[in-house]
């Protein structure tokens, strides 16, 4: 690792790689990872991505999206993700992703509250596929370097101007990187809950630096509860049942065997359905009922999902499945605007560490990665059309490394930043709505 480069980029998901790939190739890159280069939350999504079908299908695309979060959505964003979808899945095929077809036509499929098909999916891995195919492609790129476990300990900064970040290796000895940009795609924050379908190593460590910082942050306590993840009693990271599988015709059902919900309702919604039912009738997990979609659906569709059902006890093609509600996405964040950019001078945030407005109070199915995607090229095109970045008189006098010893208690002290940020902003909306 040089102590020197044009842009750093901390994360290695789909916002991170396609960032790195979007930049030219003359930019010298490091991209790291806090875990291995694929121990990322884009290898674990399931269902899909959005994509506008037609022009007919952009107000409801639109509204769906709107709908989903409240209203409480900025416009703008909303539009510019939706219109730059058709570019975007062009670039991933492109990298060589496959998505599912039928007869040379692509298949779409429909999740929560959506009222169109317009889903692409490759099976149940999207997003390893996804991800996988861009970590191949950034792999051949001489130009980036990929550094797996390698965590971002701080930012360093003068001024309201980002000049690197501290990183520290495996064996905890620490490095300062100059960078003329830094892009922080390092992923959401479900490391710090208990029940979560994040790896527990993502935990909202840029969040805890932009509060150190005085950067910007916006809904902090918008964290939305994916409604299906597989029940067990066993801890560890929670197993996703995709929203596809309802979308396709699954249904939720109670102890009694009675169908409760609208299981294609936002994920909010859904979700506190189920809270509501297992307070009521006293259980642990409601159950998912995988008969209305045909078995061969099942097989070719949701291999991945049937799999590990099976691996828990459970056959999808004679078994209800016990569903619990997990912490699952962030629709919060370092605030940016339309171009990624934070209110920190050549700092960019993308993915679900940034709040670009997108989702508003809570995230449509399946546009977690298209958003990403599409402010990750942003974020890259705003970079290249920068003409100068300022440089610092003295990069080394910037940082004290001493201060870097002990770095187990300083992620422990980000880790609870969040958590008090978080409960501080739910409390003051409560308290609000009160009012």
């Amino acid at each position: 690792m040089d102590k020197k480069y044009d842009v750093v980029i901390v994360g290695s998901g789909v916002a991170g790689l396609f960032c790195a790939l979007s930049l030219p190739r003359d930019k010298k890159i490091l991209c790291i990872s806090k875990d291995a280069l694929d121990g990322c939350d884009s290898f674990l999504a399931q269902g899909g991505i959005c994509m506008l079908r037609d022009e007919e299908d952009y107000d409801s695309y639109f509204e769906d999206t709107m709908r989903a979060g409240h209203y409480e959505n900025r416009e703008e964003s909303v539009e510019i993700m939706i219109r730059s979808s058709q570019e975007v899945i062009q670039d991933l095929v492109d990298y060589g992703v496959e998505f599912d077809k039928k007869d040379g036509e692509y298949l779409f499929t429909r999740e929560g509250a959506h009222s169109n098909n317009r889903i692409l999916f490759h099976e149940d891995v999207t997003g390893r596929e996804i991800t996988s195919k861009l970590l191949a492609r950034a792999q051949e790129r001489d130009n980036i370097t990929l550094m797996a476990h390698t965590t971002m300990v701080d930012w360093v900064c003068q001024d309201n101007v980002c000049y690197g970040i501290v990183v520290a290796d495996m064996d905890g000895k620490t490095t300062a990187v100059q960078a003329d940009v830094t892009v922080l795609a390092c992923g959401g924050l479900g490391g710090v809950y208990q029940h979560s379908t994040n790896f527990k190593h993502i935990s909202g460590d840029a969040l805890a630096l932009a509060m150190y910082h005085n950067v910007r942050l916006e809904n902090c306590d918008y964290v939305q509860i994916h409604p299906t993840t597989l029940y067990t009693k066993e801890g560890g990271r929670s197993f996703l049942i995709s929203e596809s599988v309802r979308g396709e015709g699954a249904v939720l059902r109670d102890k009694n065997g009675e169908r409760f919900t609208d299981e294609l309702q936002p994920r909010d919604i859904v979700s506190k359905a189920i809270h509501d039912k297992m307070e009521e009738q006293h259980t642990e997990h409601v159950w998912l009922d995988f008969s209305p979609i045909p078995e061969e659906e099942i097989l070719n569709h949701f291999p991945n999902i049937y799999a590990r059902c099976k691996q828990a006890g459970y056959d999808p093609l004679k078994d209800w499945v016990p569903v619990v509600p997990a912490q699952h996405y962030f629709m919060g964040g370092i605030y940016v605007d339309k171009d990624s950019k934070t209110t920190m001078e050549q700092l960019y945030a993308v993915g679900e560490t940034s709040c670009n407005g997108v989702h508003g109070r809570n995230r449509l199915a399946s546009n977690s990665l298209l958003e990403s995607l599409v402010f990750a090229k942003r974020a890259a095109a705003d970079i290249v059309n920068t003409k100068s970045f300022k440089q610092p008189k003295d990069f080394d006098s910037l940082i004290n490394m001493d201060g870097y010893e002990d770095l187990p208690s300083i992620m422990e002290y980000y880790h609870a930043m969040v958590v008090g940020e978080i409960e501080k902003e739910a409390n003051k909306r409560a308290e609000e709505e009160v009012l």
